[in-house]
């Protein structure tokens, strides 16, 4: 172990009790010694005999002060996220770094404010009770407040654990429980009134947070004995704990200060599975760094882009992209769900990150727009997007950005007739098209924003939407992950946009696809389950090694549960520039993800429905779908009971209509699944049981989920359209 004396004045705090300020250090005349132990922490030490030192954690870079008397370190390598706030607050100071509109008061925050609002939230935390390693809960939805909250709380050396405030009071308190969170922050006083009750009366609390709000709004009745603070009054604590420490050259107490590691717990972020059987994901401050350090290849922001941001912060793709946005200088808007379309025109964002249900949400208006127009109007705007669309299906064709499973390389001869045809028709098509852009397509721009790319995530986004921004002029990249990978791990490329796909996969990670049943590794072209291994991966499921063991294997390859393959590489013909990059077709494991983002797992809803004599079989379907639907085996016996009981056909009759066997099925949906967070839309009902011997069941007689889907497929997209 090697001292290094430095000068005593270097003051600093610890973990306090509730309520109380820093005390100051008086001046003495010990030496101050930093003592470096390898492989263990950074520590520094004020020496003393009176006091055993107290752990304070700090983020290496963003404090490097607490642990450096001259105020910088040897290196500017970021260890922990909350170390990119001083680089960006370094470089791009007094550029505005976030808009915040729509909440009471508005927020406009440059880049130095920001480091600063979440250094004073940092300390308020210290001066309020919170120790290295604490679980807080951090409910709350997207704001600015929301940003600094969870910045503080990881610069802090805390581990927060995040939940949206729509989820309902079982769930947020189960989190909460399950976590072992020891306080909590939430998002306004609405939610807090909400939640106070079961809270109060089951979870223990240090002291709560209210991020907007005043305190004179909340319930009366609660326990006094948990301290309620506001946003702003725990600013209000670490703006003077900070202003003490660095004027104060005394030093009457022990402390220590420790540097966050990356593969410290950062967060805890839950995943569907929390009903009945909660999986934490432990992300480290290494994973989350991965995605900063490396989403530049997919989105290669310039210092003053803007974003529009309006995804839940919790949700782990609008979370990594938020931090990589702030690293590169840019500026992010806040938005709702009320207020995009006229922000989209108001703002005009070079980028909009998103799931795919806000980019159909755009598409169907843009199609209402067309279809209200004159007549005229509506037959020139859909000529010129079927002549853009045939533009763009030759304009792949010669830049090789097809896809194929097929490993036989193409014969050259076919191929430079190919792209010769694609070229030739791609030319005549040309001058329609620029002539479209100019005339309907620059209108559409001016009012969605845009400019360099709309980023789609959290779900796949629908080839005949896809292919429509494709048309237009509006580059959308797809991109794929999992909350277990933090989450990007594959993302389509602006110069490699290959449609149908989600791109190759991000720096440092690796793919394969194995066969479900051998784990076979299997050649580019074939369908198979997928897996990945790369930086970004989780560290496990919180409190569940056997869950965790179940997805990551000894070599760090994590199964993602998904169906897909890999295109092999052509050096000619339609697919020449396509090789390597992953196609997903849908998910092997239950769990069904809605275009708006949300993952719902459908055998709870089965389940539920299962409990009405009129169902004798049901699939619960959607993913990457507006709302649920399900393919439904009615009883048949049962229903004609039903329909002679209420009077929908005569007592004598054998005969019900597919009408009301439909009536009845969604009466009984409706009756049995009501308690549930979600609920069954449009329902396809068949004739033939699922059985093993029509490979619809396994041995074991469960249901095959992916291959009822597959066999159903016409009928399952005809229920949505």
């Amino acid at each position: 172990m090697s001292a290094i004396p430095i000068s005593s004045n270097h003051v600093s705090t610890f973990s306090y009790s509730a309520y109380a300020l820093p005390l100051f250090f008086a001046r003495h005349n010990s030496i101050t010694t930093i003592k470096v132990s390898r492989p263990c922490r950074f520590r520094v030490f004020c020496q003393s005999e009176s006091k055993k030192a107290q752990i304070r954690r700090c983020s290496p870079f963003l404090e490097s002060s607490l642990l450096f008397g001259n105020g910088a370190l040897a290196s500017d390598e970021w260890k922990a996220v909350p170390d990119i706030w001083r680089s960006s607050a370094e470089k791009f100071g007094d550029k505005v770094a976030l808009i915040d509109p729509y909440h009471d008061p508005p927020s406009t925050m440059t880049y130095k404010q920001l480091e600063d609002a979440i250094l004073d939230f940092a300390e308020g935390l210290r001066v309020i009770g919170v120790r290295p390693d604490e679980k807080l809960a951090l409910f709350a939805d997207n704001s600015c407040r929301w940003l600094v909250a969870d910045q503080g709380m990881m610069a802090s050396g805390a581990i927060n654990v995040v939940r949206g405030s729509r989820s309902s009071n079982e769930e947020l308190l189960q989190i909460y429980d399950h976590s072992e969170s020891v306080a909590l922050a939430v998002d306004n006083t609405e939610m807090f009134n909400r939640i106070a009750k079961p809270f109060y009366s089951k979870a223990s609390m240090k002291f709560i947070i209210l991020l907007w709000g005043e305190k004179s709004c909340l319930v009366s009745e609660g326990n006094k004995e948990v301290p309620v603070f506001t946003f702003m009054e725990v600013i209000d604590l670490g703006q003077e704990s900070r202003r003490a420490l660095f004027n104060s050259h005394d030093a009457r107490q022990h402390y220590m200060y420790e540097a966050i590691k990356s593969d410290d717990i950062a967060t805890l972020v839950y995943t569907s599975g929390t009903t009945g059987n909660p999986k934490g994901v432990m992300l480290t401050h290494g994973n989350l760094l991965h995605q900063i350090k490396n989403l530049w290849d997919i989105v290669p922001a310039d210092v003053g882009d803007r974003f529009l941001s309006m995804l839940p912060p919790w949700h782990a793709y609008e979370r990594a992209c938020e931090y990589f946005i702030f690293s590169c200088g840019a500026e992010q808007v806040y938005t709702t769900v009320r207020n995009l379309k006229d922000d989209l025109g108001r703002y005009q964002p070079h980028y909009l990150i998103s799931v795919p249900i806000v980019y159909e949400t755009l598409y169907s208006g843009i199609q209402k727009q067309i279809s209200t127009s004159s007549l005229v109007r509506k037959l020139v705007a859909l000529t010129f997007i079927r002549v853009s669309l045939g533009y763009m299906e030759c304009k792949r064709i010669y830049e090789g950005k097809c896809l194929t499973k097929d490993q036989k390389q193409p014969f050259y001869l076919y191929s430079m007739l190919d792209w010769l045809w694609a070229r030739v028709i791609a030319a005549i098509l040309l001058p329609v098209h620029m002539l479209a852009k100019k005339l309907v397509y620059s209108k559409i721009h001016s009012a969605i924003g845009m400019s360099k790319a709309g980023i789609s995530g959290g779900g796949s986004l629908s080839s005949h939407v896809d292919k429509f921004f494709e048309a237009i002029g509006v580059n959308v990249q797809n991109g794929y992950g999992l909350t277990e990978t933090s989450p990007v791990i594959a993302a389509r490329r602006r110069r490699c946009n290959v449609i149908g796909s989600v791109g190759h996969p991000i720096k440092h990670t690796e793919f394969k696809v194995v066969n479900s049943e051998t784990d076979e590794v299997l050649p580019p072209g074939s369908k198979g389950i997928l897996k990945v291994r790369g930086p970004q991966l989780m560290k496990g499921y919180y409190k569940n090694p056997s869950a965790t063991n179940q997805v990551l294997d000894k070599d760090g390859w994590l199964n993602t549960g998904d169906i897909g393959w890999i295109v092999p590489h052509h050096s000619t013909g339609r697919s020449c520039h396509s090789g390597g990059v992953i196609v997903v077709e849908g998910r092997a494991k239950d769990t069904i993800v809605l275009s708006t983002g949300e993952n719902v797992e459908p055998g709870e809803l089965e389940e539920a429905a299962m409990r009405s004599n009129l169902i004798q079989q049901i699939v619960v379907v959607g993913q990457d779908k507006r709302r649920l639907g399900a393919v439904i085996v009615p009883n048949k016996e049962e229903v004609l009971k039903a329909a002679r009981a209420s009077s929908m056909i005569d007592s004598n009759s054998s005969d019900v209509s597919q009408e009301k066997v439909t009536s009845l099925i969604y009466k009984e949906l409706k009756t049995w699944t009501s308690e549930s967070s979600f609920q069954i839309g449009p329902i396809l009902l068949v004739n033939d049981p699922f059985t093993i011997d029509n490979g619809l069941m396994t041995p074991t007689m469960k249901i095959r989920r992916d291959r009822v889907v597959a066999q159903y497929g016409d009928q399952i997209e005809n229920l949505y359209k």
